[in-house]
């Protein structure tokens, strides 16, 4: 069972009793989803696709780290998968652990995350518990989501975009203690006010891939979307693409989706989208092997994007990386932007480079979002003009089945994690709007998404003994 601390702490959260929540006791341990540094060669050798990520997730209970300067203590109601996510979990592209260790380098306060574990996740929504000195907008009590920008803005680097500070780091993937947990620590500056007519695993979905997306498209640090732009969205029916669909269209522009199956065209549809392309069904095959691109499977695609769109591509919205990269930049029109997050199919790009100088191309990198990109991200949601994305919820003890589906694209949209949340449906606070959105905000969870894996729970191990911050005994249900 929880601790009494966290039983009573999710006892008061549940009865709606916000304002003396900083007056409980906190507890000495709590419980995270780890991967542990002693493990970090367990996959060696295996192609990405065959790395499993229920072999490498743990159920941990680990000592509670106090909020120092600037920081805070959230409980945390609810969380979500993100790739990063699967990348920590089969200890790719790097295992974390060079993060955390690098990071501990840098200050005692630091050190603290440099542990032979690593509590992962970069989404919550939850409730503060304790703010450290120095936090005057956020008090204990208060309803929050949280981005995953943590920055220390000691450097002038940062003071005109914060993703250029040469210590900004990804809470929970490059730092520790994140959101997959009963309790997460984070910098008061990643917090946002949570949105009032969503339910917890509701809130806690979009605030990555939706920031992210913001950044990418609508922000002058991305692309600069405007009112009729065409804008070729790979993958958008999962998490990050169905956000950036949404943005689109709220923005005036056309987006072309591409999806692998179906279903998920139909998804893409019911946001709004009349341009979808249903790669599988059409078969697109971009490299003729393992290192020659196909061009006339490129010409192919772009000739089918004019047909849909009645004119090219000014911008690619790109993280499927390294199968996809050289179309993109292909499909893009003169002058048009490659702009891109990620690279979850390989991060090695080619492509041939004359359609870029000649044609005058640009290709933009694109890493999260500002505190103020991520907040006009979270405004766009609070006010129903970009709504979740969530198709599934897990328990904390099913967080390895839920990373696996993500990993092997067996899911739509956003896959949920209830931490102290005992069920969904719960935190709503303006059930007015709820009922104006709720159709949008169930679109992805009135369709079945593909057989989810079939997993087990997470075992509760008994850790080892010369490990200080870990419960040294068996965690019972």
């Amino acid at each position: 069972m929880p601790t009494e601390e966290i039983a009573n702490i999710r006892a008061a959260i549940l009865a709606g009793e916000f304002s003396d929540i900083g007056k409980l006791p906190l507890p000495a341990y709590y419980r995270g989803i780890t991967v542990h540094a002693d493990e970090a060669d367990m996959f060696t050798g295996l192609p990405s696709r065959d790395k499993d990520p229920r072999k490498s997730l743990h159920l941990d209970e680990v000592a509670l780290p106090a909020p120092a300067h600037g920081e805070a203590l959230v409980a945390v109601m609810a969380s979500a998968v993100n790739y990063n996510t699967v990348w920590s979990a089969l200890f790719e592209p790097v295992p974390t652990f060079a993060f955390l260790s690098r990071y501990g380098r840098r200050s005692a306060l630091a050190a603290r995350h440099d542990q032979p574990f690593h509590v992962i996740g970069s989404d919550l929504a939850g409730v503060v518990l304790r703010t450290g000195p120095g936090v005057t907008l956020w008090r204990p009590g208060d309803r929050v989501v949280a981005h995953c920008l943590s920055v220390e803005l000691e450097s002038p680097e940062g003071h005109g975009d914060t993703l250029l500070d040469p210590d900004q780091r990804i809470w929970g993937y490059e730092t520790n203690f994140g959101g997959l947990a009963h309790i997460a620590l984070v910098k008061a500056n990643q917090l946002m006010p949570k949105p009032r007519h969503l339910t917890w695993e509701e809130a806690a979905a979009p605030g990555l891939v939706n920031s992210t997306a913001y950044r990418q498209l609508v922000s002058r640090n991305g692309a600069g979307m405007k009112l009729g732009d065409t804008v070729l969205i790979w993958g958008a029916a999962g998490g990050l693409g169905s956000c950036a669909t949404q943005l689109a269209l709220a923005a005036g522009a056309t987006p072309v989706c591409v999806v692998s199956s179906a279903a998920k065209a139909e998804l893409c549809r019911a946001m709004g989208a009349t341009a979808v392309i249903d790669r599988s069904a059409e078969s697109y095959t971009f490299w003729r092997d393992e290192h020659t691109h196909d061009e006339r499977e490129w010409r192919r695609f772009g000739s089918r994007i004019r047909e849909l769109a009645d004119g090219d591509v000014d911008i690619v919205f790109e993280h499927p990386g390294r199968d996809t990269f050289g179309a993109s930049l292909y499909v893009a029109r003169k002058g048009g932007t490659i702009v891109t997050c990620a690279s979850t199919t390989g991060f090695v790009h080619q492509y041939d480079n004359r359609h870029l100088w000649m044609k005058v191309k640009r290709i933009v990198g694109s890493h999260f979002a500002t505190y103020r990109e991520a907040w006009e991200a979270n405004r766009l949601v609070a006010k129903g003009r970009v709504h979740p994305t969530l198709s599934r919820t897990y328990h904390l003890e099913d967080v390895a089945c839920a990373v696996y589906d993500v990993h092997q694209n067996l899911h739509h949209g956003k896959v949920g994690v209830l931490c102290l949340a005992p069920r969904e449906g719960l935190g709503v606070e303006d059930q007015e709007s709820r009922g104006r959105w709720l159709p949008e905000i169930n679109r992805f969870r009135s369709r079945p998404a593909s057989a989810p894996g079939a997993g087990r729970r997470l075992d509760k191990r008994e850790s080892s003994p010369d490990n200080p911050f870990l419960l040294r005994e068996n965690i019972a249900d």
